[in-house]
């Protein structure tokens, strides 16, 4: 598959809890060319989009741990910003992600390069932040 040139202005908050997940996928979309917020949390996912830091597109792993899961942090902050992009990825079977418009679903494990190309289709094609 065809490199994709740099994407501008995108910014991508990925929360995942396991170290080694969250820096490849971190590291691919850098080299893709979009701008990274990184959590371990959904908690910390929610202090990074309440501190006003810009996100476009919410990655999130469906299991995490604390109190707050994948599906209730989207829940949470579409509250806030109703038509962000949310991408739910997890290992186990999931039918609820078609219920959720605006998002999509990755099953793991996954090519880290199939989350820019989910993305640049979220975002319009050009991934472009609107």
């Amino acid at each position: 598959m065809s490199q994709q040139p740099a994407v501008g202005g995108v910014t991508v908050l990925i929360v995942e809890d396991e170290p080694l997940v969250l820096d490849m996928i971190s590291q691919e979309l850098t080299d893709q060319g979009f701008a990274v917020l990184e959590a371990d949390t959904a908690e910390a996912a929610l202090s990074i989009i309440q501190s006003g830091q810009a996100v476009d597109v919410l990655f999130t792993d469906i299991r995490l741990p604390g109190e707050m899961d994948g599906w209730r942090l989207a829940a949470t902050v579409r509250e806030s910003k109703p038509s962000l992009p949310v991408i739910y990825a997890t290992g186990y079977t999931v039918e609820r992600a078609s219920q959720v418009p605006g998002s999509v679903f990755l099953k793991k494990p996954y090519r880290p390069s199939a989350i820019a190309e989910t993305i640049r289709t979220l975002m319009g094609g050009n991934g472009t932040a609107n």
